[in-house]
Parts: structure tokens; C-alpha cells; sequence
């Protein structure tokens, strides 16, 4: 009888206790609501962060997720910066210990709440570093849709080169040709058309990203306004990046790479990059072999292929007809454009 007893008051005790946490927690849902009404928002962050340890402590991380992410916009819409950061960061915190998902909608906050942290906040890049190794676990450079969404934030702000790096980490190669094409137009001289492309194009191979690079390129030559013919096209560096997508979609030989290569190097070499980029691809897509002892990311071993070839040869090329052929393969990139609503 002693035992059932004791039995009894520890559910008693146990039932009290949390209808007592549940009773805090309204009590201080009721005082942050009324923080928030009185616009008293040092104590209103002061609730959202006792709220999150409770809901922490009850593991209430759906709860918590969406407290957290609405009170973070709410701040930040009333220029509580820090206030806003704090919770922020929270947020990805519990997106980690919760084991959310990596998925659109949380890829869409993350932007969003990145959007309102001012630009010369410190902790800026440091909230987004936080996202993107949620979004990959750790295992990689970030998820390529996160990655997207920063990408066309940063786009709307006129940040092409930032909004540059991110679409390199996605699988959007026509967003990123479109906002090539308004970089140069805003930013850009004339002589320096290909060069945006270019260098784009070649860094997008040397990550692999064959397919994505293609759909940058077809979407840059057919988009841009003065790009009126082609292939072949009368810019030179245009007709290699379009021959070397070929080369790769036909798995031409390493010979017909160097040759190819070679023919263009007074082209190639408008920039140093170019060659350490070239030399990565052709290891990894002709077979050519890997340093045995690497200087650097690149070998140069590429260079000495085409220094040992002859210098005298040139590419006087002339523009071709206006017809235009697609250089991209047959197989899709597998990623969603984002539409107006995702912007917002």
C-alpha cells in the first residue's frame, strides 16, 4: 500500500509540475504579447529568448522554429538589429538541434532573415556560414537551393559579384546567364563581354558543373543585347568556351583539348586565371593526369603542354552566321527556378 502510494504522488507531482510550465509558458506568451503592443522590445526579446529555453527544454522544436523565425522579422521590422540577429542565430541553432530537414521553406527563411541583417553587421556572414552548414551537414559548401536563394537576394541588391559566388554553389545555370548579362550591362565595358562569361563558364567546370556551365553560357549569348550572331560568334573567347562545352559533351581526347587549348592561348592568356582553371579540367574531364606534387590547387603541368607546342600558330577567326545552335547536353539540370513569390 506504501508503495502504490508513493506511486500516486509522484503522478501528482509530476501532472502539477507541468501543468505549472504550462501555465508559465501562457503567462509569458501573454506578457510578450503585450510587450510587442506597448512596442517595448527589449522585453519583448527577453520573452521570445525565455520562451526558447522552455520550448527547448520540452524539445517543442516546431514550435519553436516558427517562434523564433516570426519574432526574429518582427525585430528586425522594427529596427531591433540585434535583438533580430540574436534570434537569428537561435533560430539556425534549433534548426540543427531539431534535425529539420534541409528543404525550401527553411531555405527561404534563412535568405530572408539574411536579407534583413544590415550589410555592415559583423555577424552577418557569420549567420549565413551557420546556414549553410545546416543545409549540408557539414558535408559540403552549402546546399546548392540555399545557395540559389542568397544568390537572387543579393542579385536583387545589385551585388552581382556576391550574388556570382553563390550561384557557382547552385545548380541554376540560366539565372546565373541572366544576371551575367546585367552585370557586364550595368558594370561592365564592351571590350570586357566575354570576359563575364568566360571566367564564369570555366569556373563552373573546374567544380564539375559541366551541364549547369552550358546552361550559363546558352543563356548569356542568347540573352545578352549585343551578342547578334553565333556560334560562331565574332568574340573569340565566346567560340572557345563554346568549342571546350562541346569538347566535354563529345568526350573529344586530351590531344584535341590541348590542340584546342593552344589555338586560342593569345585569347587565353588576357587572364592568368584562365590557365590554373584549364588545368583542372582538363584533369578532370580529358584524363589529363593529376600533379605529383601539386603547387597550389592547379599543376601548370597544362602549361607545359601547350608551351611545347608552336607559339606562331593564331585564331583569326570572323563571325560565322547568325544561326544558332544549343551547346548544352541533352540532360536537364535538376533544380526549380524561383519564381516572383520566392523573392519577396
Amino acid at each position: 500500500n506504501n508503495c502504490l502510494i508513493h506511486f500516486y504522488k509522484r503522478i501528482i507531482t509530476s501532472s502539477l509540475k507541468m501543468a505549472g510550465r504550462r501555465g508559465g509558458t501562457e503567462r509569458v506568451m501573454s506578457k510578450l504579447k503585450s510587450s510587442l503592443e506597448n512596442q517595448n522590445y527589449y522585453e519583448a526579446h527577453q520573452m521570445y529568448r525565455t520562451l526558447y529555453f522552455r520550448y527547448l527544454g520540452q524539445r517543442k522544436f516546431v514550435d519553436l522554429e516558427s517562434l523564433l523565425y516570426d519574432g526574429a522579422v518582427l525585430l528586425f521590422s522594427h529596427d531591433q538589429v540585434e535583438s533580430g540577429l540574436d534570434l537569428s542565430k537561435l533560430y539556425v541553432e534549433v534548426l540543427q538541434e531539431g534535425d529539420f530537414e534541409p528543404e525550401d521553406n527553411k531555405f527561404s527563411k534563412i535568405s530572408r532573415l539574411y536579407d534583413c541583417i544590415p550589410c555592415n553587421n559583423v555577424d552577418k556572414a557569420g549567420f549565413l556560414i551557420s546556414g549553410l552548414k545546416w543545409s549540408s551537414s557539414g558535408a559540403s559548401v552549402g546546399h546548392p537551393r540555399l545557395h540559389q536563394y542568397i544568390a537572387y537576394s543579393l542579385w536583387k541588391q545589385h551585388k552581382y559579384h556576391e550574388a556570382r559566388q553563390h550561384f557557382l554553389h547552385s545548380a541554376d545555370g540560366e539565372g546565373c546567364g541572366s544576371m551575367l548579362v546585367e552585370y557586364h550591362i550595368a558594370r561592365g565595358f564592351n571590350s570586357e563581354l566575354e570576359l563575364f562569361v568566360a571566367q564564369t563558364v570555366l569556373q563552373y567546370l573546374s567544380l564539375k558543373k559541366h551541364i549547369v556551365a552550358a546552361l550559363a553560357f546558352n543563356t548569356f549569348t542568347s540573352v545578352h543585347p549585343k551578342i547578334k550572331t553565333g556560334p560562331p560568334y565574332p568574340h573569340p573567347l565566346l567560340n572557345f568556351v563554346w568549342l571546350l562545352l562541346l569538347a566535354i559533351q563529345t568526350h573529344s581526347s586530351v590531344s584535341a583539348y590541348t590542340v584546342l587549348c593552344e589555338k586560342y592561348k593569345k585569347f587565353i592568356d588576357r587572364d592568368p586565371q584562365y590557365l590554373e582553371y584549364l588545368d583542372r579540367i582538363g584533369q578532370l574531364f580529358f584524363g589529363v593526369p593529376a600533379p605529383e606534387k601539386p603547387k597550389g590547387m592547379f599543376s601548370g603541368l597544362f602549361n607545359s603542354l601547350l608551351t611545347a607546342m608552336a607559339d606562331d600558330s593564331s585564331d583569326d577567326e570572323t563571325p560565322g552566321p547568325s544561326s544558332r545552335r544549343s551547346v548544352a547536353p541533352p540532360a536537364a539540370v535538376p533544380h526549380r527556378p524561383l519564381e516572383t513569390e520566392d523573392l519577396d
